[in-house]
């Protein structure tokens, strides 16, 4: 008995059926989240582009790959969910697939070490508090074997449809998904590793200088920086004291009495 592969379906029929397979999951009261791209780059940040780039390593068969970004782009994974260690999603192809990706908790000592040379790029906890975070920190919080980012031997597939690679092509639109998710909410690396990102910033922050010189500016991310990777919320800046005459109708003026009594004093002084 040989296997047969099930017949070719067009990217307008896998539209179609994510269509009907999200008004189904709507009337269930379970809404999907899928993956949505704008354009042709999967991914825009320096870490999702990063993510991508680094899955890639874990392909064992090479063509899997172009046709998982082509199933990414045209909507084919119409869920994504990424939790603590595991990311769990549905694949559209000939049929709905369920894909799922389990990754190893980061290692203590990993993490701890992560911390530690994190804060040796960030020039000062001013910088660190006001969000500005250098594309030193982040190349540290995406190398594969030191930072976040998990190696092959650290992370494993699984899909329900019938290709026998370990990578097939459902399972690469999902990982480059991954990246294109990471673009929205960075802080999700964090999540599938199962540590706190809070926890890095206190220890970046613990023993760097107060005060000193702020960074040149090409050497910050243009992306989103910490405050908002980190879910930090930071006071906004205070508002510019008013001018001129709208200075002055600000302050209160004072009570007649003592502008008399004040220019008394100053006619006796003269005498």
């Amino acid at each position: 008995m040989f296997f047969r592969w099930k017949p070719y379906v067009s990217a307008a029929e896998r539209r179609k059926k994510a269509e009907r397979a999200a008004a189904r999951s709507a009337r269930n009261g379970a809404a999907l989240e899928p993956v949505r791209i704008a354009g042709r780059a999967i991914a825009g940040t320096f870490w999702g582009k990063a993510w991508c780039d680094n899955m890639e390593r874990y392909s064992d068969f090479a063509n899997r790959l172009p046709r998982g970004r082509t199933y990414v782009r045209n909507g084919s994974v119409i869920d994504l969910r990424i939790a603590a260690g595991k990311v769990e999603a549905q694949v559209v192809g000939s049929d709905i697939y369920k894909t799922t990706v389990t990754i190893a908790a980061l290692p203590k000592a990993r993490w701890k070490a992560l911390g530690r040379d994190c804060a040796r790029s960030i020039d000062s906890l001013v910088e660190l508090l006001q969000g500005r975070l250098s594309r030193g920190v982040m190349e540290r919080i995406c190398r594969p074997e030191t930072g976040l980012f998990p190696s092959p031997k650290e992370i494993a597939f699984a899909c329900s449809c019938p290709d026998w690679a370990a990578m097939c092509k459902h399972v690469a639109a999902v990982l480059y998904g991954i990246g294109a998710r990471l673009d929205q909410k960075p802080e999700l690396l964090f999540t599938l590793r199962e540590v706190d990102a809070k926890d890095l910033v206190a220890r970046a922050g613990e023993d760097l200088p107060l005060a000193k010189k702020a960074p040149a500016a090409r050497k910050l991310l243009g992306d989103p920086g910490l405050a908002e990777m980190f879910g930090i919320e930071m006071a906004g800046p205070a508002a510019p004291a008013p001018r001129g005459k709208a200075r002055a109708a600000t302050q209160p003026r004072p009570p007649a009495r003592a502008k008399k009594a004040g220019g008394l004093l100053r006619r006796r002084g003269k005498r």
